[in-house]
């Protein structure tokens, strides 16, 4: 039986049989593909809370994206609210509309209460323009338990910062805020430029409008302050402001004795950018949205990132990523912030952020 199988019919029952075995797994191979498709697509799911911020948008288009890989892939936006946009804020009541359409083009449902998009979702991104907003949005996406990405400003006070940090700590959510500068190529590539070395200073410059509804440095000028702190890292102690009609001038000092500068420029040309100070050499930063710069220059004809850095970020963390900016540096950031308000207010004297925040923590 042995030979007959080897040899005659039983090599022709052999082939035979191994025809049907090669259908069979070609049949479990098409199967297998349509389940590897079902398995490839999204499986997690963000839902939006806003829609008045272009932000939204953009997330979006770059989690829908046919062609997203990566870290970019497996990304859906499921859901999305709406909300009311802000009467005092032109923009908001005017790009309302205009963002809504866009999510409509994405096929994203949109949904008529904070609670429908919390039961779609596995995390939040609480993306209204207006700061006063976050707070209330973010806590009810932090009690229904959902890792929470708040766009920037976080909030529109420091009080409603330092509270959204604790109740999200006590309830064992992630939570973070951050500027798309932060994770600029070209700025966040500072750190350990290699024509820089250890960074031993920062000047950092961009637009500084300010509005009655937000702390003076909150609402615009978070861009290039996120810029500072991505280039110099957390430690600063003490903050003086100066302020023209043209110009914010604020200098923080760190612990270690480094000084950082922002200029917020509120009159002329406006860019965002740094000039990097380091133990190797000088360089200046990169621009907003391209790569770091070579031998001083910084490119401008390379791949544009805009917004694709942090919704890499974003993405990574709503896949269970860490948070990408500690609450300990939002927390300091912020505080920098009203630091320099109060130093502003006080005509550029120094003002301690251990101070600022000691007075918040106790209230």
């Amino acid at each position: 039986m042995q030979f007959e199988w080897e040899n005659g019919r039983g090599g022709r029952s052999r082939a035979v049989i191994g025809k049907l075995f090669g259908l069979l797994m070609l049949l479990v191979t098409l199967l297998g593909s349509g389940g590897a498709t079902e398995a490839a697509d999204p499986v997690v799911r963000i839902g939006i809370l806003g829609l008045d911020n272009y932000q939204s948008v953009a997330f979006t288009q770059l989690f829908h994206d046919p062609k997203a890989a990566g870290d970019l892939a497996g990304i859906r936006v499921t859901a999305a609210f709406p909300d009311e946009p802000s009467p005092d804020i032109a923009e908001s009541v005017e790009n309302l509309p205009k963002w809504v359409q866009s999510m409509k083009d994405f096929q994203v449902p949109l949904v008529d209460s904070v609670d429908q998009v919390l039961a779609q979702c596995d995390a939040v991104l609480v993306m209204p323009v207006d700061g006063r907003r976050h707070r209330k949005l973010a806590e009810a996406a932090i009690r229904a338990g959902k890792r929470t990405y708040i766009g920037r400003p976080m909030a529109a006070s420091l009080e409603d910062v330092a509270a959204l940090l604790k109740t999200a700590e006590e309830a064992g959510v992630p939570l973070w805020s951050s500027s798309q500068h932060r994770f600029s190529p070209g700025f966040i590539g500072m750190r350990n430029h290699p024509e820089v070395g250890k960074v031993l200073g920062c000047d950092v410059y961009g637009g500084c409008p300010m509005v009655p509804h937000h702390s003076d440095f909150f609402w615009h000028a978070v861009h290039s302050l996120e810029t500072l702190y991505t280039i110099m890292g957390p430690g600063c102690e003490t903050v003086r402001c100066l302020s023209t009609p043209q110009a914010e001038s604020i200098t923080g000092v760190w612990r270690d004795g480094r000084i950082g500068t922002y200029r917020g420029i509120r009159q002329g040309g406006v860019k965002y950018s740094a000039t990097v100070f380091g133990d190797q050499g000088v360089s200046i930063a990169g621009v907003y949205g391209h790569g770091i710069p070579v031998k001083g220059v910084a490119p401008t004809d390379d791949k544009y990132m805009g917004y694709e850095g942090i919704a890499i970020e974003i993405a990574r963390f709503a896949k269970g990523g860490p948070v990408p900016v500690t609450p300990a540096e939002t927390l300091e950031l912020y505080a920098f912030m009203e630091a320099a308000r109060e130093s502003r207010q006080k005509q550029g004297a120094p003002v301690a952020i251990a101070e600022v925040l000691k007075r918040v923590m106790t209230k």
